[in-house]
């Protein structure tokens, strides 16, 4: 499929989406935020694909969402749409691992964007931020939850309050960003990284994908039980006596998937 706001590219397994409208810092539009959804879930049925990363440009992860967009449209209008809701929804029920690999601004939209990745890899130039209040505006991916849930109330508080950014050795201290790199390193690494868990069997690194959220969305006694059931299923695969075998027999894994 053709892309007017994406670039994408598949090698080694994994999938790299690259959101690409230069000329907006990569702001989110209608028409990126439809072909990205379909871009995710295509990835996320193509058997040559393990793993997906989503980025920007070295300036960009992306810089909101699109203000001169927005600006002219009324409740009825962003209510009967539900702006952004679908997509953002598609993207977050993808079940192969995903990562964030961001550089330079992260803002509003696109640090919504990144949270929904199940772990974000940065830069050294990257800033974070939740500035819609200056818009008269709150987030509307999941900024003031997902946030929240990654940084603790008083910093997500601050950050929607006062639209400040938060520059990468702080989001790193505080749990939004994984790991940090130098700009030049960024893809490089996040590319090692993603081919690491690709040589992983799919089926454990999506039952991993599921338990860890789990953890975000229940209360710790259900969300044991449920780790604990995907742990045992896992005993009828063919990858976990591969896995056992190859440990026992000191050497490396070789996963079909079964």
């Amino acid at each position: 499929m053709a892309y007017e706001t994406l670039i994408v590219e598949v090698e080694d397994d994994v999938a790299l989406i690259r959101l690409n409208r230069p000329d907006a810092l990569n702001a989110l539009n209608s028409k990126l935020m439809t072909e990205l959804s379909a871009a995710v879930q295509a990835a996320d049925r193509n058997d040559a694909v393990r793993v997906i990363v989503l980025t920007g440009s070295e300036k960009s992860f992306a810089a909101g969402a699109d203000v001169k967009e927005m600006a002219g449209k009324s409740f009825t209008e962003v209510y009967f749409d539900n702006l952004f809701g679908p997509e953002a929804e598609a993207i977050a029920r993808v079940r192969k691992p995903m990562i964030a690999a961001v550089s330079g601004y992260c803002l509003g939209g696109g640090c919504e964007l990144a949270m929904i990745c199940d772990f974000i890899i940065a830069s050294d130039t990257a800033k974070f931020g939740q500035p819609e209040i200056n818009l008269g505006i709150v987030a509307g991916m999941g900024g003031t939850q997902r946030l929240t849930r990654c940084v603790g109330k008083s910093k997500s508080m601050d950050m929607h309050l006062t639209g400040r950014f938060m520059e990468v050795a702080e989001a790193e201290r505080c749990g939004l960003v994984s790991r940090v790199f130098p700009a030049k390193d960024l893809m490089a690494e996040v590319m090692k990284i993603a081919k690491k868990i690709a040589e992983k069997s799919l089926l454990s690194t999506m039952a991993a994908k599921e338990c860890v959220n789990r953890a975000q969305e229940s209360g710790l006694s259900e969300g044991i039980l449920f780790e604990r059931r995907v742990f045992h299923a896992l005993f009828a695969t063919e990858d976990q006596k591969e896995g056992m075998a190859a440990f026992m027999e000191k050497r490396q894994p070789q996963f079909r998937d079964k």
